[in-house]
């Protein structure tokens, strides 16, 4: 299943997208995408829904595809081509730190480049989408606790992340930093979430174009490592990395600018376009 959000901020309605590409409305079902309604049992029963049966809703505004996230955690250096375009080694374990959730927003909507950025720019990356409590599990069994999957544009600040004293979460948690999203899809639509082709354009220049297969540690490795550490609940979500091809790793560096359209794709897990703009 495509499950999805839309409506104005703050008011938007759980749908999914069927077969024919129509949205269509949840809100007879469940009160939203998140929580109970992503968990097994929960993603069951919305299964069972004759989508046919269902209102039609228009697409003017697609939220974030998840609610009630707790955490935001992203995973730095994970693909090791990326890391040898910043010149960086690949770590001997996961590099872990957090995106405020304040910063999450829908796909399409504006980003804002904050007042004193020097070094905005752009990651394209997988995202895990939690469905039930993991603690301490194993890897062999980590993929029962994901939902699915979705879209996330992992927008940084690079001077805030690296010449400023500090960790990089101040770089990465700016408002709107977080688009996440057209939709999240159920796992069952993922045949191998290390095998998605991913790519991103900057006003149409393609910029990225990998692969989740040259992640380091891929997704049960992650969950299973992260439930060591904390626990992990419905709706949290983990931003695995990105591939080759950041402004920070271009010759010279490039990074955005008010006015700039960047559009990101995962395959089977649907696109994203933004207009980056000042903050005034």
């Amino acid at each position: 299943m495509k499950l999805m959000r839309v409506g104005p901020v703050g008011q938007e309605k759980p749908a999914l997208l069927d077969q024919d590409g129509k949205i269509r409305d949840l809100s007879g079902h469940v009160a939203d995408i998140g929580g109970e309604a992503i968990s097994p049992e929960g993603l069951t029963k919305i299964a069972a829904i004759d989508a046919s049966t269902l209102p039609e809703l228009s697409g003017d505004r697609i939220g974030a595809c998840v609610t009630g996230t707790g955490k935001f955690i992203c995973i730095g250096l994970n693909y090791s081509d990326h890391a040898a375009e910043t010149g960086a080694t690949v770590p001997p374990e996961p590099i872990i730190f957090m995106k405020a959730t304040s910063a999450i927003v829908g796909p399409n909507d504006d980003v804002v480049i904050p007042r004193t950025s020097e070094k905005t720019d752009w990651e394209v990356e997988l995202g895990v989408v939690i469905g039930k409590t993991a603690k301490y599990v194993s890897e062999a069994e980590a993929l029962e606790y994901v939902a699915g999957y979705c879209l996330t544009n992992d927008v940084s600040e690079r001077a805030f992340q690296t010449e400023r004293a500090g960790q990089w979460t101040k770089g990465k948690s700016c408002d709107t930093f977080g688009p996440i999203g057209p939709w999240l899809v159920t796992k069952d639509e993922v045949a191998d979430p290390q095998n998605l082709g991913m790519w991103l354009t900057v006003n149409g220049e393609k910029m990225q174009n990998g692969s989740s297969k040259t992640m380091v540690y891929g997704v049960a490795f992650l969950v299973s490592y992260l439930s060591q550490f904390m626990s992990l609940h419905p709706g949290d979500v983990i931003s695995t990395g990105t591939p080759p091809g950041v402004g920070l790793g271009l010759k010279p560096p490039r990074f955005l600018k008010a006015g700039d359209v960047v559009e990101l794709g995962i395959d089977g897990l649907g696109t994203q376009k933004q207009t980056f703009v000042a903050d005034i």
